[in-house]
């Protein structure tokens, strides 16, 4: 026994020294990756900027002026930032660099559950570069044409713009003659057209991301967001019309532009040492940065399609009064941890459409779990043909085909590394602690005595009664085991009823001083309001000093920078607030 607890202690302490050399405040982590990235795109554009000022573009810059470099600036960031836009999103190859990251430095392997905010930042940061190039070629396509209008010989510009006018191998503007329109070069060019089919599906991809659309409308959220194939396909070839061109390596040795520009009248003449300057584009770059990603998502496509042919049978389905279906299925081969999540499709409904789904679950139990609020027209379609609607039991022929892809980590995946540890769910955000809660009863009821975790401190906030009902009955049998086993400081849960009715308020009233809670049947009331996060943060701080305490949320955006806040000004006098939230 003395051997047993000896290696008890080891390894709680290995644990603590872990979590202290590893886990670092996440906001501080994410935005070393976010300067490293903005640090990128400063050096790209810089670079490159600079490189179209040299002696090669300097007649291109007569054309065009300034107009120039910005234009190519922002296409090398945009080549940079397409080439990452699609790795947030490859969930399989997330997954494995997470548990292979994990064992080195779980700072960085925290910094993977961001993946969608990074996958919005740099969609940002292609529409923003996106705005300059456009702009940019606008201006040059106006400049390229006064080049063409200004049919004067003593000029440079035209002279210039009719370089090439003959076998048309070596010309410098695009625009052949004064009687071209721009707006049809636009049009009858590679770069023009596919320019013109990168912006369209960019704006239909942006504004159909917009929170109001995706939660209202996500079927049209989802099907606009697959026009990134035609962005792609746009984006390879945009470069092959070679537009904008620049004086050639051979002709800068027998035609030095800073000595013959102000001879332009005699080039090619004979005694002069300046012959007619000769021009070529640059070869198409993009396809080399963004073919790598393309081959990862392709795979990654591959993958998710393999996994949505494997057979997944559901074994029960419960209909909870508070518009919540819950799916318990089996599939062979199927592991999870806690707090991941799956997508799920359904056939019947859509071909197509995948919607994520935290498991709530234990790893300990022979099925996987999800529950699902209905709260649009996919989720009602799956409550229909899944007999929601039907007063009379279903037979299990009749339930629906579905698909599964994943399980895919989260933050929560580290809840068992922190000896103190605060969970918050708002609404059906509590659905990953529900895991959580179950596999800490397991844990607990076949006397598990590795468990790191020490305190539970959980916080649910409701807007209405009914949505209590299916998570109170776990809570309920988790009360009840904890107390039997002398474990009920273990967890401290506190539920908040955010809104209700006059109503409900003297029903609460009159059974306020029964032993159970009127709402949840639970020994702990329900409170009302919202809590104040500072006296909590107090109070848990100056209960557990020297502590890194893990806070864990799944809820809204709000909630999460009003728990950022509180961890950062909290994390004083050796306690150490971690924040961890929900991102997918």
């Amino acid at each position: 026994m003395k051997r047993i607890n000896t290696r008890r202690m080891k390894y709680s302490k290995m644990l603590k020294g872990e979590v202290r050399a590893d886990l670092r405040d996440a906001c501080g982590a994410t935005r070393q990756y976010q300067l490293v990235w903005l640090g990128i795109n400063a050096f790209l554009f810089v670079h490159f900027y600079m490189a179209f000022l040299t002696d090669r573009w300097l007649y291109t810059r007569v054309l065009l002026g300034q107009a120039l470099p910005w234009a190519r600036a922002p296409a090398a960031c945009l080549n940079f930032n397409c080439m990452l836009i699609l790795l947030p999103v490859c969930r399989n190859l997330l997954s494995i660099l997470r548990g292979t990251i994990q064992c080195c430095s779980r700072t960085a392997a925290r910094q993977l559950d961001s993946n969608i905010t990074f996958h919005k930042l740099v969609a940002y940061m292609i529409a923003f570069h996106t705005a300059v190039h456009i702009l940019a070629h606008l201006f040059n396509f106006e400049w390229f044409m006064d080049g063409q209008l200004n049919r004067n010989s003593s000029l440079l510009t035209f002279v210039l713009s009719e370089i090439g006018t003959g076998d048309n191998a070596s010309y410098l503007n695009p625009i052949r003659t004064n009687t071209t329109n721009p707006t049809i070069v636009m049009f009858t060019t590679i770069a023009g057209v596919t320019g013109v089919v990168i912006t369209l599906a960019l704006i239909l991809i942006i504004t159909s991301s917009m929170e109001v659309i995706r939660r209202s409308y996500f079927e049209v959220f989802w099907y606009t967001h697959h026009l990134f194939v035609i962005f792609f396909i746009g984006l390879v070839f945009h470069g092959f019309g070679r537009i904008v061109r620049g004086q050639t390596l051979a002709s800068l040795k027998v035609h030095d532009p800073l000595e013959c520009a102000d001879r332009f009248e005699t080039w090619g003449t004979n005694g002069t040492n300046c012959p007619e300057p000769e021009f070529a584009g640059n070869p198409p770059m993009t396809w080399k940065w963004v073919v790598g990603p393309m081959i990862l998502y392709v795979c990654e496509r591959m993958v998710r399609f393999y996994r949505s042919q494997q057979k997944v049978v559901i074994t029960k389905v419960v209909m909870h009064p508070s518009k919540t279906l819950e799916l318990q299925m089996k599939r062979k081969g199927f592991r999870m941890e806690v707090g991941q999540y799956v997508f799920i499709q359904c056939p019947s409904i859509s071909h197509l459409e995948w919607h994520p789904f935290t498991l709530t679950s234990a790893p300990e139990e022979d099925h996987f779990s999800a529950h699902i609020r209905i709260a649009g027209d996919w989720t009602q379609a799956l409550y229909e043909v899944c007999g929601g609607d039907k007063t009379e039991t279903q037979e299990a022929w009749t339930l629906p085909k579905v698909a599964i892809d994943g399980p895919f980590g989260t933050a929560s995946e580290d809840v068992f590394r922190y000896e103190v540890v605060m969970l918050v769910g708002a609404g059906i955000g509590v659905t990953p602690f529900a895991s959580i809660l179950k596999s800490v009863w397991y844990k607990h009821t076949q006397s598990n005595d590795d468990v790191f975790t020490k305190k539970i401190y959980f916080y649910w906030l409701c807007p209405e009664t009914q949505a209590f009902e299916w998570f109170a009955d776990l809570l309920q049998s988790l009360e009840g085991q904890m107390t039997e086993k002398g474990l009920a400081d273990f967890l401290s849960y506190n539920i908040y009823l955010t809104r209700w009715k006059e109503t409900e308020a003297a029903h609460f009233r009159v059974h306020h001083e029964a032993e159970n809670d009127p709402i949840t049947g639970l020994k702990q009331k329900t409170l009302y309001g919202k809590p104040n996060w500072d006296n909590e943060f107090t109070t848990i701080g100056a209960k557990h000093p020297g502590t890194k305490v893990g806070v864990f949320l799944c809820g809204p955006a709000a909630l999460g920078k009003a728990l950022g806040r509180q961890c950062r000004s909290h994390s004083e006098g050796g306690v150490k607030f971690i924040f961890n939230k929900e991102n997918f």
